[in-house]
């Protein structure tokens, strides 16, 4: 058995995570409830979260206020704020981490990989070179080096400075 030491993953284990949609839930706690729920940003259309189960550290996700699942459905406002607050979160993660590139996709559908297909979203992925070392490719496994919460400060600090 191949085991993977991670301890900051133990606040999200057990923990009773709601029914509905993430997204809204997360929208709906409130403002004061932003930090401890990784909101980082509210937008008048769109907002800002980390994901918890992120594929690199910085992951963000960018989504509609409103409970959207396809790309088409989106009103002119929400595409032009998507597109906006994407393009300041590349440029955030620039200041706060300098990371060499980024992947930035949308998956529309569960077979095109969407994990929450009811909610749009736009995720932002920063990488590094030599950010795909052996664990990723013989053991098939991700190692994340930083808490989210350590995360999330550092991005809402970078975000204070502008």
């Amino acid at each position: 058995m191949d085991r993977l030491w991670a301890p900051w993953r133990s606040v999200y284990i057990g923990k009773d995570h709601g029914s509905g949609c993430i997204f809204c839930n997360k929208l709906e706690a409130g403002e004061e409830k932003d930090s401890e729920n990784h909101v980082l940003y509210r937008g008048d259309k769109v907002f800002v979260i980390l994901n918890i189960y992120p594929y690199n550290n910085g992951h963000l996700l960018v989504a509609p206020k409103r409970h959207v699942g396809d790309i088409e459905e989106l009103d002119e406002g929400e595409m032009q704020e998507l597109f906006a607050v994407t393009s300041k979160m590349v440029g955030l993660h620039r200041k706060a981490f300098n990371p060499h590139g980024f992947n930035v996709g949308i998956n529309l559908g569960k077979v095109a990989g969407a994990g929450i297909p009811g909610h749009l979203h736009i995720h932002i992925v920063p990488r590094w070179e030599g950010d795909n070392n052996f664990m990723s490719v013989l053991g098939d496994v991700r190692v994340i080096s930083e808490a989210l919460d350590h995360t999330f400060d550092k991005l809402k600090e970078a975000m204070m400075g502008d």
